[in-house]
């Protein structure tokens, strides 16, 4: 079989037992970088590849590529949302395209640390603020905030931040564009 393995995977879910036949390569490593990586084996690893690559491939195209039954990728990526390791599906906006010229990333002190998750709750109410993040060093929070100009920023900052309780103080970083985005390793 010229050094490929082949590796026998039996699934049994849903009283549905299917077999399934993989090849790869001798020495070759398609490994999570997750606690889950235990759960999953080569052929989940490569059903993540693909929808990471692209999420809205059909099913059956996958399988198609896969060299396997479309039930077995349904079962698989119903198994890998159960688990977590999928957490959803969404659309991927281009904030520039949709008015938002302005990008920055801030980071939030507290004047006291009790004040820390009153602050992230308030911040979930501000639209413009679409990530948030518990961050150790300096700042308690460490949020990314999209707006149409700077003007439009200079309000959230100063008009809606800055009047949360036990905001202590505020630290920008505006972008002048991504070098790169890329989603999790899979090695």
């Amino acid at each position: 079989m010229n050094n490929n393995y082949v590796i026998l995977t039996v699934l049994k879910a849903f009283s549905a037992l299917e077999l399934s036949m993989l090849y790869f390569e001798p020495n070759s490593q398609v490994m999570l970088n997750s606690k889950n990586n235990e759960n999953t084996d080569y052929l989940d690893q490569e059903i993540i590849r693909k929808l990471s690559e692209n999420g809205r491939i059909p099913y059956s195209e996958l399988a198609k590529e896969l060299k396997v039954s479309n039930s077995l990728v349904h079962l698989r990526v119903k198994k890998l949302q159960e688990s977590g390791v999928i957490a959803g599906f969404s659309v991927k906006l281009n904030a520039k395209a949709n008015g938002f010229e302005t990008i920055t990333y801030t980071g939030i002190t507290t004047k006291e640390a009790r004040f820390a998750y009153s602050i992230a709750e308030q911040l979930k109410l501000i639209p413009e603020i679409v990530e948030c993040h518990w961050v150790s060093g300096k700042y308690a929070l460490f949020i990314k905030i999209v707006a149409a100009n700077n003007e439009e920023l200079r309000k959230i900052i100063y008009e809606q931040i800055h009047i949360i309780e036990g905001v202590g103080g505020t630290d920008s970083f505006i972008s002048f564009g991504s070098a790169f985005e890329k989603n999790l390793p899979i090695q």
